[in-house]
């Protein structure tokens, strides 16, 4: 994903000099993982001897709760590799996986995953039903979104919807 220079000091952890609590730090991360997750199945059918994006989603919600660290977490981001190995949505969905699990490191990734996952929708529809198919999974983000980072996501996905292949229009 592109990101905007300077970087939003909202995506930014206290720790690191931006305004982002450890909490929406987290929150962040299960959302892109629940983006991720709703269209891995696309993945997994059409590799379905390849868990990396599946470790990655599980990599997330492990550093999550704290048993891992921001670098174990990371590490599972090798679902980029699982992409190279497949086309059209099942790419989409691996790249999802990797963007979701590096939240960890970036939280603003977490627009990567929902913009990746809309892609993947949109690329398993046929033609006629690309459109709406991608409206229907921006929608149904936006439903999953907690209040707490609700408009924080919402702002962002404005601020760099022409990064994301304008995917938030929804």
């Amino acid at each position: 994903m592109i990101f905007t220079e300077p970087r939003d000091p909202r995506f930014i952890t206290v720790r690191r000099g931006g305004t982002l609590s450890d909490t929406n730090h987290h929150l962040l991360a299960l959302w892109a993982a629940a983006c991720a997750e709703h269209v891995l199945h696309v993945f997994e059918d059409a590799m379905p001897g390849d868990d990396r994006p599946r470790r990655a989603i599980e990599q997330n919600h492990a550093w999550v709760r704290g048993e891992i660290t921001m670098r174990q977490a990371l590490k599972a981001a090798a679902a980029n590799a699982a992409a190279r190995d497949v086309s059209g949505a099942a790419k989409y969905a691996a790249y999802a996986a990797a963007q979701a699990v590096a939240v960890a490191h970036v939280p603003a990734h977490e627009l990567g995953a929902a913009a990746y996952a809309i892609r993947a929708v949109q690329a398993a529809a046929d033609a006629a039903g690309r459109e709406q198919a991608g409206r229907r999974e921006c929608q149904w983000q936006r439903e999953q979104l907690p209040d707490q980072i609700r408009e924080l996501v919402l702002d962002d996905q404005r601020l760099r919807n022409h990064a994301c292949w304008f995917v938030f229009d929804c």
